[in-house]
């Protein structure tokens, strides 16, 4: 069915390919021990060896403006190589911080560089050149499991030039009299996209005096986008209900998404995800709440909060209540993950699209899944979210599925 696609080695030689001729082309900067440029503005904060972590600028080594290099609300819509290549254009300069260290003028020099509303002149210093000179022509080789990252070294010196404060983040930095998840709201009741929002939490710029410290980048993600989410499903909780079950769908990435909301006067969720190998084979994971919450950290990670966050928005937008159900189908051409920004701007794309709507859960499940792999059958087998609906909802609404597809409830 996606015959069209280029294939997973295809996509993986390109990768490779380019990221050989950045190292190429930048090969006298990078092989220097400073860099200078203009940061997106973009600062990194590590997990391993928490809680003395390493935390940095990331740089490319060009001037003007390189917004799009760190921001994903913009990525939508671009190919792989392209996201990859902002990725890995960006030069991480690192030190050991404590995570409880969000005094020092270094962090203080980084949480100018979060607070700024446009990218950065900045220079950096490292122990070592961020990519030796033997390195340059060696086969660059990118793995499944990581996100990509482009050079890195130990960093020396860090100076910027003026930044030009974004007034909202100040005002949330300066009072240290607010809670980190009060500010994060407010920040996003404002405008600030959730980019810049995970950025500034990550950086130990938010919450009160004594209890702000830094917070790994993978972790302010999902925290940013858990947060939110929650609080909009509560605003949202007296809203009426959709009237029809609404069906939208979107690709990118090779990633494919359908997302159904269904009628219901009560809040419900679930994310269900579908990986397909090269090699033929499957794997399934998937998460469910209801109105009480999450009960467990989800199997799927932040994907879930992601896919929330952006079903949330979409709902308190038109100011109406649903269940959703998200699927989410991922094919071999996905050839490394590039994070969880891909599900939350996915399933926002999804949402923007005229839906389809429909009288019976059956109609919008089959249409739902008429472009994807998955079928109706397995949906049903694995989704809590239709174990717990299916005795609620009216008999037309499920007598239309053959008896295969309700025995396997």
């Amino acid at each position: 069915m996606y015959s069209f696609l280029p294939s997973a080695a295809e996509i993986r030689r390109r990768l490779e390919k380019n990221w050989i001729q950045f190292l190429k082309e930048n090969s006298s900067k990078l092989s220097l021990d400073h860099i200078d440029g203009s940061s997106p503005p973009s600062v990194f904060v590590g997990r391993y060896g928490y809680p003395k972590v390493r935390v940095g600028p990331m740089i490319p080594p060009r001037h003007g403006d390189t917004t799009i290099l760190d921001k994903s609300e913009m990525w939508a819509g671009r190919d792989l190589e392209e996201i990859a290549g902002y990725r890995l254009s960006l030069v991480r300069g690192t030190t050991a911080t404590s995570v409880h260290d969000t005094s020092s003028r270094f962090i203080e020099n980084l949480q100018e560089v979060a607070m700024s509303e446009r990218p950065v002149d900045s220079e950096a210093t490292f122990e070592r050149q961020p990519v030796r000179e033997h390195e340059l022509e060696a086969e660059i080789r990118l793995s499944d499991g990581v996100t990509p990252f482009g050079p890195a070294a130990p960093l020396k010196n860090f100076k910027t030039s003026s930044t030009s404060s974004d007034q909202r983040i100040e005002s949330v930095y300066y009072d240290r009299d607010l809670r980190a998840s009060d500010a994060i709201i407010d920040l996003y009741d404002r405008g600030v996209e959730t980019s810049r929002i995970h950025r500034v939490l990550s950086i130990g710029m938010l919450g009160l005096k004594k209890g702000r410290k830094l917070v790994p980048t993978r972790w302010s993600i999902t925290a940013t986008d858990d947060m939110i989410s929650k609080k909009l499903v509560q605003e949202n909780d007296e809203s009426e209900s959709i009237d029809l079950f609404e069906v939208t769908r979107y690709s990118h990435l090779s990633n494919y998404y359908s997302v159904i909301l269904m009628p219901d006067d009560v809040w419900s969720f679930e994310m269900m995800e579908t990986w397909y190998t090269a090699s033929g084979q499957v794997g399934t994971g998937a998460d469910y709440e209801d109105v009480r919450g999450l009960d467990h950290y989800p199997t799927i990670a932040g994907a879930y909060f992601a896919a929330r966050l952006a079903v949330a928005e979409h709902l308190a937008r038109r100011r109406r209540k649903a269940a959703a159900l998200v699927i989410r189908e991922i094919h071999p051409e996905y050839v490394m993950p590039l994070g969880v920004w891909q599900i939350r701007e996915g399933v926002r794309e999804a949402l923007k699209k005229p839906a389809a709507a429909f009288e019976t859960f059956a109609d919008a499940l089959s249409f739902a899944c008429s472009g994807l792999s998955i079928s109706e059958a397995e949906i049903l087998r694995k989704s809590r979210l239709w174990r717990n609906r299916h005795n609620q909802l009216r008999i037309t609404d499920f007598a239309e599925f053959p008896k295969g597809h309700i025995s396997a409830r």
